[in-house]
């Protein structure tokens, strides 16, 4: 599963918007969505702030195994 899946469904099972992720990363709803669609890179900051949201691994974010 890729990153932009990833952040996707950690959002919708933790039934929240768009917006509301948008809101907590303090940027647009519609840059939001392209990131979820994969439309733009997500910088760093921002799948760090997810991760640290979500309380995953950056790891399991970018989706690297350590076994």
């Amino acid at each position: 599963m890729n990153m932009k899946m990833k952040i996707r469904d950690l959002r919708e099972d933790a039934d929240l918007t768009q917006r509301q992720i948008a809101d907590y990363l303090q940027c647009d709803q519609s840059l939001y969505s392209k990131y979820e669609r994969g439309e733009r890179v997500l910088p760093l900051d921002i799948v760090i702030a997810l991760a640290d949201f979500y309380d995953v691994s950056l790891d399991y974010l970018v989706g690297r195994d350590l076994s």
